[in-house]
């Protein structure tokens, strides 16, 4: 059994608020948690209508607010974005409010065009050069005070809040490794280096004080419902958001289609279906077979689902179908 957890990324349906959305994040947390997942993670993305969760610390308090047991955390935020002092203050916040549940997973890439990361950012060039030297430091700020130690966190020094690392190429498993941090690759939306950047993660990892063996975290879309014709009738969602980004068309998260003919072109449907080539979509046997496939070539050991699906209640429905499944860890009670 390898411990399941749930990515969420607030989605904004379309016919729906940004409020309705944050309180579909606060019930899909609290379904997770009574279902037994491991995580819930929050992903933070800028300037897209089809996502709420840009101020990511706030909603993983919003949704830990709503849950007891779950971890919460980020998957992640985006550290180029913001200095390390504000995130150590922001997550050292969140563990004093939550103690013993906060995730800190930290990835490289803006979440946005480049121009809203300009408005983010400000000095776009020195944030991304200067990532794992904002990791290193991050994890001093969060840590105990040292004696030389000049800027303190406060909230945040001391709180020993653990971190991950998020990627979705061969660079983030070098870094991961150098750092011995727990690593977890976006195989959901770039699958492509997925194999690799795991072996490279796996061989050359350095053993920290937070993490001695490593640990790997692989990503897939997830839908499942009762039968296969409906969970693939949910999906096209997803199949319509991802034709959106390539056509840099910002809309709310589709309602789904009865069909994607006529909708996209032939290459599109071919970079969407080979970018989605992990997704599992089906009925609960369909979807177990496929998710037994991907787990046992990945070797993972730990599995994050992404619930692309516009209807809330069907949301809830495929992460409790998820749940019955033999990997995920069923709760204490």
């Amino acid at each position: 059994m390898i411990p399941f957890s749930i990515l969420d990324l607030s989605p904004v349906a379309e016919g729906h608020t940004v409020g309705e959305a944050l309180d579909a994040s606060r019930r899909m947390a609290q379904k997770a948690e009574a279902c037994g997942y491991k995580r819930f993670w929050l992903a933070e993305h800028h300037g897209m209508p089809g996502i709420a969760s840009a101020a990511t610390s706030i909603v993983i308090a919003h949704v830990g607010a709503a849950t007891s047991r779950i971890r919460i955390g980020s998957g992640g935020v985006m550290l180029p974005n913001h200095s390390p002092l504000v995130i150590a203050e922001q997550f050292g916040t969140l563990e004093a409010l939550f103690p013993g549940r906060v995730d800190l997973g930290l990835g490289r890439a803006p979440g946005t065009d480049m121009r809203t990361a300009r408005a983010l950012r400000r000095n776009l060039e020195a944030s991304a050069d200067s990532f794992p030297r904002d990791i290193i430091d991050l994890q001093r700020l969060l840590g105990p005070r040292q004696e030389e130690q000049a800027v303190i966190a406060v909230p945040g020094n001391n709180s020993n809040v653990p971190l991950w690392l998020l990627g979705s190429s061969l660079y983030s498993a070098h870094l991961a490794a150098a750092l011995g941090l727990p690593y977890a690759f976006a195989s959901h939306f770039a699958p492509d280096q997925m194999m690799e950047a795991i072996a490279i993660y796996r061989e050359r990892f350095e053993p920290s004080e937070q993490l001695q063996k490593p640990h790997v975290m692989v990503g897939v879309m997830g839908v499942a419902a009762e039968t296969d014709a409906e969970a693939q009738h949910l999906f096209t969602s997803a199949q319509q958001q991802f034709v959106n980004l390539r056509r840099n068309v910002r809309r709310p998260f589709p309602r789904p289609v009865e069909t994607m003919d006529g909708f996209w072109s032939d290459v599109e449907r071919m970079g969407v279906e080979h970018t989605l080539r992990y997704a599992v979509v089906g009925a609960s046997s369909t979807a177990e077979e496929k998710l037994t496939r991907f787990l046992d070539e990945t070797g993972a050991d730990e599995l994050i689902i992404s619930t692309p699906v516009h209807d809330v209640e069907a949301r809830l429905q495929s992460i409790e179908i998820f749940s019955t499944f033999s990997g995920v860890m069923q709760p204490a009670h």
